[in-house]
């Protein structure tokens, strides 16, 4: 029986490489992370209830709010913070669209907006919004992060 209380060390493929870590049964995949083993402070610790989105991060392709899942619930999965993306069509169009003011919420808008256009049926724009309602941003328009995604998701219109 594991312990509740000790130290324990799981694997997981992070960004496409495998990484072993030691973590706390309780610790949220947001702070390891972000913590000194991984030091990936991309996903950004937000409200820390699943509300912003700020920290959402990909587990196995499909985004996940970070500070909602423990991190051995991801024992042996794949997991891609915004570090991982390397220069995805994304980040270009978010650029281009002008998609982002502070920046604090944009690397979980990029995941959000990448795993859509990776998704085979993504190609309505009833689809993007429906996305794009997991994350909040407090300082621009939707519109420009809407376009951007968009622009990657449904490229055709």
């Amino acid at each position: 029986m594991k312990s509740l209380t000790r130290p324990e060390q799981i694997s997981f493929n992070v960004n496409g490489e495998p990484r072993d870590v030691v973590i706390y049964p309780g610790e949220t995949l947001l702070y390891t992370l972000r913590g000194d083993a991984l030091g990936l402070t991309g996903a950004k610790p937000g409200c820390e209830n699943g509300d912003c989105g700020a920290c959402t991060v990909l587990v196995n392709e499909i985004p996940v709010k970070s500070c909602m899942v423990l991190t051995p619930e991801v024992e042996d999965q794949a997991i891609t913070t915004v570090e991982g993306l390397q220069n995805a069509p994304i980040q270009q169009a978010f650029l281009d669209h002008n998609a982002f003011q502070c920046g604090y919420c944009t690397s979980g808008f990029l995941m959000v907006g990448h795993a859509l256009s990776q998704d085979v049926d993504n190609g309505s724009p009833e689809r993007t919004v429906e996305w794009l309602r997991s994350n909040i941003c407090r300082c621009t328009g939707y519109q420009e992060i809407y376009d951007a995604v968009s622009s990657v998701a449904h490229p055709n219109g």
